[in-house]
């Protein structure tokens, strides 16, 4: 009997949802979070899960036999060798002490504009770290202050600094002046 033995069959063959599956898979490997609809993310988290599974067994294991095992049955549900790459030597560690449950689905609330689909996010539970790492800006504030603290340890108190600022002043007002006595003599 095949009683509660339900699959996601996504209104396609066989051979199209393997595919679609694998490739789903793959771009979730890549970029961490993928948005799809609803169906396919559904459809989407045995499988993966499965792959992170071979992938978690193949790091464990001391054999290296069992590990090319792993790595061959993970190419053949994912199709893509580079995939496959960056799961068993990059993603495993993230998942080494979780059992099950490495992908979370947001449900999206606004459905696709075309076909009115809901839509759905997955990703990573554990977040991937990004290759490019945001500068953090500073405010104002603090960068005066800091050059504040840095002049104030070099000697110069602020007396200082609004005589040297008069100073400047002068010379510049000195300068402008010969430049338009220079051209009134000419």
């Amino acid at each position: 009997m095949r009683h509660r033995k339900h699959n996601h069959l996504l209104g396609v063959k066989t051979a199209h949802r393997t595919s679609l599956v694998a490739n789903l898979s793959c771009s979730l490997i890549e970029n961490g979070r993928i948005k799809t609809t609803l169906a396919k993310a559904r459809a989407l988290r045995p499988a993966i899960e499965k792959a992170i599974t071979l992938a978690k067994k193949a790091h464990v294991s001391e054999d290296a036999a069992k590990k090319v095992h792993y790595r061959r049955q993970a190419i053949a549900r994912l199709r893509n060798k580079d995939a496959v790459k960056k799961l068993f030597d990059e993603l495993v560690e993230q998942f080494a002490g979780r059992n099950g449950g490495y992908t979370r689905i947001y449900k999206l609330a606004i459905p696709r504009l075309g076909d009115a689909a809901d839509m759905a996010i997955i990703e990573f539970v554990e977040a991937i770290q990004k290759k490019k790492a945001k500068k953090k800006r500073s405010s104002k504030k603090q960068n005066s202050k800091e050059t504040v603290d840095s002049k104030e340890e070099s000697g110069e108190t602020s007396e200082k600094k609004t005589d040297a600022k008069d100073a400047e002043k002068k010379t510049d007002a000195k300068d402008a002046e010969k430049k338009t006595d220079a051209k009134d003599a000419d």
